[in-house]
């Protein structure tokens, strides 16, 4: 497997459950060497998408190649190629942290000194060499989510599976595990990650498919799907409601777009294109009409406000941003 190559592939998977669609044709290609991001509702299919790939669960239509073998007729050698960790830690609350890193590579069928060496060298690159030799059932969840991170690492996958890896887990924790998964890509492992954190899919993914009724809705990088929903937006909270009409006249003429009132706050926000000039110009022509600003803010949109008009309708056809 090139870079040039997928890592991940999927192609019209379905997966029905009774008469509940799962997956409805869903889509994915993940570049070889990037973190790739799954976004969607609770019950778009996300979680299922992953168990497929991972050679969990069957799927009823379409077809998937994970890090060069088929799904359905290599799944022994997927298996070997790639790590998993799931929404919850798999791992022994009465073992040690050593013994449940040891006993993972044993499973593995890596030889007994292998498997210790290598569950010191993972021990380190996720601190908790102070906490080895305790039992997992004293250890925090952010231990917890990290030695269940480690133990999927015990063979260095080609192709990792993260699925919503950070949950319930304080910022610390977080970004603790954010710099491991960086640290991963960067040596070479494809991560493809699903999470309900959109800053998380944010901060971290090179490219993010948005997941909505069991298929993809649209696809890009986090700016670009950004960029869907409009250009950068500069609001302006005004000391005064009454001089709310004079500074969107303002505002107005300068921007060229649409000015929203918001009166009840005093605020009022227009599309800009030019930011700085923009911000600039309003500035200047506010105080020459002698409005009173109280607070000024260049914004960009946000991958929350993307991902909620991204899955604001029943999806239709999916919808690619060109890089």
């Amino acid at each position: 497997m090139t870079n040039e190559t997928p890592a991940v592939v999927a192609e019209g998977l379905r997966k029905r459950y009774g008469r509940n669609p799962a997956l409805d044709g869903f889509d994915l290609s993940v570049p070889a060497g990037t973190i790739f991001g799954l976004l969607g509702p609770n019950g778009a299919g996300k979680t299922t998408a992953v168990r497929i790939l991972a050679t969990l669960l069957r799927f009823d239509a379409g077809q998937a190649r994970v890090a060069g073998y088929d799904v359905a007729r290599q799944p022994e050698q997927v298996r070997h190629a790639i790590g998993l960790t799931g929404q919850y830690a798999a791992v022994d609350e009465l073992l040690t942290g050593r013994q449940n890193l040891v006993l993972f590579g044993r499973l593995r069928h890596l030889p007994g000194r292998a498997a210790r060496r290598r569950a010191d060298e993972l021990l380190e690159q996720f601190r908790l060499t102070d906490a080895a030799d305790r039992s997992v059932g004293g250890y925090s969840g952010g231990m917890r989510r990290r030695l269940d991170l480690a133990a999927s690492l015990m063979m260095t996958p080609r192709v990792l599976f993260l699925d919503e890896p950070t949950t319930g887990l304080d910022p610390r924790s977080r970004n603790g595990l954010w710099a491991a998964v960086r640290s991963l890509v960067a040596d070479g492992t494809t991560v493809l990650l699903t999470t309900q954190y959109l800053d998380e899919a944010d901060q971290l993914a090179d490219r993010i498919s948005v997941v909505d009724a069991g298929r993809v809705v649209a696809e890009g990088t986090p700016a670009e799907l950004k960029a869907r929903i409009g250009a950068d937006r500069i609001e302006l909270v005004l000391r005064s409601a009454a001089q709310l009409p004079t500074a969107a006249g303002v505002v107005e003429r300068i921007t060229g777009g649409p000015v929203t009132i918001d009166a009840e706050i005093r605020q009022l926000s227009a599309p800009v294109v030019d930011r700085v000039a923009v911000l600039a110009d309003v500035m200047r022509a506010l105080r020459d009409a002698a409005v009173a600003v109280e607070d000024v803010t260049l914004r960009r949109p946000t991958l929350d406000e993307a991902f909620l008009w991204l899955t604001r309708r029943e999806p239709a056809r999916r919808t690619e941003v060109a890089a």
